[in-house]
């Protein structure tokens, strides 16, 4: 999981401290060690133990023995933990890396998420996503359409699938997949792709 880029997060201690938070908010489906994690933001493990004791002292963090390892997850009872949550998932979530990884592909049109990652951020009730859909419309190239979707998987850690429609697909009414799409929730990343913020719809 990398950094947001330039914004930087200024409401943080650190930018390691932060990817921490969001692999541990917004990664819960794994099972988190000092290792493992150390792995994922592509940092010692000595550099990534002060972080986690600090965590760990602010009450933000649980930790159980099992067997040699010593597994890490959020407290979700800290009073604090849903707002930074929903922070974390502004800053570090899937429509901030798909809106990164798929705005330099040229001749695209409209850039959107659905399925059920758009449906639970809209606040749809159902199990935790396991993906993310993204629709490209446009004449953007497959190939580059399928590297961003690979560069975008590595770093959310869920599988992204692409679907590549064309202007006229777009417009038309008769097919189910699109059909689909437009009675469903979106979140809209053209606006992000022109270097403006998303929006959603």
């Amino acid at each position: 999981m990398r950094s947001i880029g330039q914004r930087g997060v200024p409401i943080f201690r650190s930018d390691t401290q932060a990817r921490l938070l969001a692999a541990l908010c917004l990664q819960t489906d794994r099972t988190w060690t000092l290792a493992s994690l150390a792995r994922e933001l592509g940092v010692s493990p000595s550099t990534l133990h002060p972080e986690i004791h600090r965590l760990e002292e602010a009450g933000l963090l649980t930790v159980t023995v099992v067997g040699r390892s010593r597994v890490l997850e959020v407290d979700t009872s800290h009073p604090i933990t849903n707002p930074l949550t929903e922070i974390l998932r502004y800053l570090y979530g899937p429509g901030v890396v798909i809106a990164e990884e798929f705005g330099s592909i040229p001749e695209m049109e409209l850039l959107l998420i659905f399925g059920s990652w758009a449906a639970r951020h809209r606040g749809e009730p159902g199990p935790p996503p396991h993906d993310v859909d993204v629709l490209v419309v446009g004449d953007a190239d497959r190939a580059e359409v399928y590297a961003a979707a690979d560069r975008a998987q590595e770093r959310i850690g869920l599988p992204v699938n692409p679907v590549l429609a064309s202007s006229r697909r777009w417009q038309t009414a008769s097919d189910a997949l699109i059909r689909q799409i437009k009675a469903s929730p979106t979140i809209d990343l053209t606006s992000a792709h022109a270097g403006r913020k998303g929006s959603e719809h």
